[in-house]
């Protein structure tokens, strides 16, 4: 499997929205605990530009949009606009692949040529050794564990932060 890594476009949002769902639904890999609808998730399409530091790039297989990459707002007080945090979501006929890679490393090689952006972070939550293992390989450390920090499919869940130097 081939993917196209490009800017998504609003035509993904179904596609894209499946993805989160099926996540939603079956993991702990997001806190969201109801499935989201088209109407919020172009809202959420809004946050992001192809060109500032909240980014979403998408992975396209043969024309469907099989996952993607983004990068948010860290947090909303002005003094955190250097850092933004990202994430990544994959349809699970496209997982183990190496399109995941593929992806995050595009997202971050992107966010490294844009001015002003200092640090990425990134929180997995636990256990996830697939999500783990590539955030390190993609050059992420580890800064802390937030313990029991979220409640989902009937247990409290850890998260573990990583963090990366983009260059700035």
């Amino acid at each position: 499997m081939t993917a196209e890594i490009r800017p998504g476009v609003l035509d993904d949002l179904p596609a894209l929205l499946d993805v989160y769902n099926h996540q939603i639904l079956t993991s702990h890999s997001t806190f969201d605990l109801e499935e989201m609808t088209l109407e919020q998730r172009t809202e959420w399409f809004g946050h992001y530009t192809p060109d500032g530091p909240h980014r979403l790039l998408v992975a396209d297989v043969d024309g469907r949009a099989v996952g993607y990459a983004t990068s948010s707002m860290f947090r909303a007080k002005a003094a955190y606009a250097p850092s933004v945090e990202t994430s990544i979501y994959l349809a699970t006929d496209a997982t183990g692949q190496g399109i995941g890679r593929i992806l995050y490393s595009e997202l971050l090689r992107q966010l490294e040529a844009h001015p002003g952006l200092h640090r990425a972070y990134a929180g997995v939550a636990l256990p996830n050794d697939a999500s783990e293992g590539l955030h390190r390989a993609l050059g992420f450390t580890e800064v802390g564990t937030y313990t029991e920090v979220g409640f989902k499919m009937d247990r409290y869940v850890d998260v573990r932060w990583y963090e990366r130097d983009l260059g700035v």
